[in-house]
């Protein structure tokens, strides 16, 4: 499959008070157009500093991060959103919605910083929130949802602009088992549908397991599991 994302003996090094702390060393990975990835590990392996990496939110202290081709370290963090904006969705453990915006309006701002006009962008973000089952949420404020519903939300504002790949940093650690067993659900079902790229990363291995690949990032660098 061609690569969406490669990364190239990636290193990251923090400061530190008592000296360098090398998180990532000499990692590399290759995510294929369509392909599902669990990347687990133990709390502080280094598994949200990766997904950043691999999203252009950080950028590693050695190796390369290549995206459709495209090697980014050159790129200035104007390009790098940019890119961001028309290659990838994101979705965190927590939903980061805009408190004084409702759902569609939510969703609907990665199409208006592409530039469509706010009638476009609201037709589309209400279509969507309809495939997530959330039409008739469209106008209510994140605080007006529930846990899971504002957690779809997230999902449909990542995947509006049509990306290629997904990266998803515990996206049902905050919620209760059987909402998380929905979000996933809905997750997979995306991928399969659309054909987006999936990444995630989790500590629940039920939903490790369903994924193409699991690697466990230990040392700094993935192991297959």
């Amino acid at each position: 499959m061609p690569a969406v994302i490669e990364a190239v003996n990636v290193g990251r090094t923090f400061k530190a008070p008592k000296g360098a702390l090398r998180v990532l060393s000499g990692l590399t990975l290759s995510i294929g157009n369509g392909e599902t990835i669990a990347i687990t590990g133990a709390s502080g392996s280094g598994k949200s500093t990766l997904l950043q990496i691999l999203g252009c939110l950080d950028r590693p202290t050695a190796g390369q991060i290549i995206i459709e081709g495209r090697e980014t370290s050159s790129l200035s963090d104007r390009e790098l959103a940019s890119l961001r904006n028309a290659s990838m969705g994101f979705v965190f453990q927590f939903h980061h919605l805009l408190p004084e915006f409702c759902a569609w309006e939510n969703v609907a701002m990665p199409l208006l910083v592409r530039g469509q006009s706010l009638a476009q962008a609201e037709e589309t973000s209400r279509k969507i929130l309809g495939g997530l089952g959330l039409e008739d949420r469209a106008e209510h404020k994140p605080n007006e949802l529930s846990g899971g519903e504002q957690q779809r939300v997230a999902i449909a504002r990542a995947v509006v602009a049509r990306p290629l790949v997904l990266l998803a940093d515990e996206p049902t650690g905050n919620l209760d088992r059987a909402t998380g067993q929905n979000v996933a659900q809905l997750l997979w079902e995306l991928n399969q549908n659309t054909g987006i790229a999936l990444v995630i990363v989790t500590h629940n291995q039920e939903i490790a397991q369903r994924a193409q690949r699991t690697l466990e990032l230990k040392d700094g660098t993935l192991w297959t599991r």
